[in-house]
């Protein structure tokens, strides 16, 4: 698509946001050899350990329908009984190896990623069906990395079966004169060896092409330096936003400190620069800063306390020093109390009794 940025344009790593909505579209770091290793690990176990069993089982129900084979009816109610029969005593072989083999291709998944509930992937998209994005897919480097993949396993697989293969001629040239009973071990012997020596090959080729896989997705999920912006300005909020939504707050609290001024004691001021309204009423400990404010506020806060008949007192060392170190519905610090204890107590003589 012509709107969509260039690989080389994404030079910034992905955001955990990102990293998320991929994960939630179902595109997650994948590697099919890790399924395929797991799998055959529970195949090699279980033809290692379950193999002998499940064989013995199949063995004795057939043996069991060939020496009764005399008394089997062949009406049409007689067979479908023994079918229904067989086909029970097949499930039960196999059901132990059948669930087995599904637990290792989920574990296969489990290990490499979280569980992802999508219908994205199922959902119809016309790349899918077009031509000329199929070819870009099938010459792509990464369908050349998996083709050559697969004929570096395919020759190494093969030579290691002809490895292990090649001591055991002269045992596979006495197949043809060995009785039965000495034929299944020995390719159960030699089945347990191939499957040991494919998977450790295996076990290299999944953790290379694991790391391969989490190495491309990474990279194609990077972002361009606009999307990180983008995406900080959905998530964060746009800074033109913000600044609004702070500049009404600070008016509404301005507001509210301005209410409080009338029920200040006294307004300490600079007298035009700083401004500071102090309440108290007996019993207190410490009188309490109701309002504050520098320059246009202050004068702001003195309009007020004139307007409600609040005592203004100009006392710019203790204005300045109030400011700077008492905040708004805080007691004022011990180390004005007499400072302020002589204004208040000048207040408080001037006031008519």
């Amino acid at each position: 698509m012509a709107d969509q940025p260039e690989q080389s344009e994404k030079t910034e790593d992905p955001t955990s946001k990102k990293l998320e909505d991929a994960h939630k579209r179902g595109e997650v770091a994948k590697s099919q050899e890790v399924n395929t290793w797991f799998v055959l690990m529970m195949v090699t176990l279980m033809i290692a350990f379950l193999a002998p069993t499940s064989a013995e089982q199949l063995g004795g129900m057939l043996r069991g329908y060939l020496s009764n084979a005399h008394t089997l009816s062949l009406d049409r109610g007689a067979m479908a009984g023994l079918w229904m029969q067989t086909g029970r005593d097949l499930a039960a072989a196999l059901a132990i190896p059948f669930l087995l083999l599904v637990v290792a291709a989920a574990l296969g998944n489990l290990v490499q990623h979280k569980l992802v509930w999508s219908a994205d992937p199922l959902k119809p998209k016309f790349s899918k069906i077009s031509p000329l994005a199929g070819a870009k897919r099938l010459f792509s480097p990464e369908a050349l990395v998996n083709f050559a993949k697969g004929v570096a396993k395919l020759g190494l697989v093969s030579a290691l079966i002809m490895a292990a293969l090649w001591p055991e001629l002269e045992r596979l040239e006495t197949v043809l004169i060995s009785p039965a009973v000495a034929i299944l071990p020995l390719f159960h012997d030699m089945a347990v060896k191939l499957l040991f020596v494919t998977l450790l090959l295996m076990t290299i080729i999944a953790g290379l092409d694991f790391m391969w896989q989490k190495h491309r997705f990474f990279e194609r999920q990077k972002m361009t330096l606009k999307e990180v912006r983008d995406e900080h300005k959905e998530s964060d909020g746009d800074p033109a936003v913000k600044a609004k939504i702070r500049q009404l707050r600070m008016e509404r609290g301005r507001a509210r400190m301005m209410s409080r001024v009338p029920e200040a004691t006294v307004v300490i001021t600079n007298p035009t620069h700083f401004a500071v309204a102090l309440s108290y009423e007996e019993g207190m400990n410490a009188p309490i800063c109701v309002a504050k404010g520098v320059d246009a506020i202050a004068l702001k806060i003195r309009e007020v306390a004139e307007n409600t008949d609040v005592p203004v007192v100009e006392n710019p060392p203790l204005a300045r020093a109030l400011y700077a170190t008492v905040e708004i519905d805080d007691p004022v610090p011990e180390d004005h109390y007499k400072a302020v204890a002589e204004v208040i107590g000048f207040v408080m003589r001037l006031k008519p009794n």
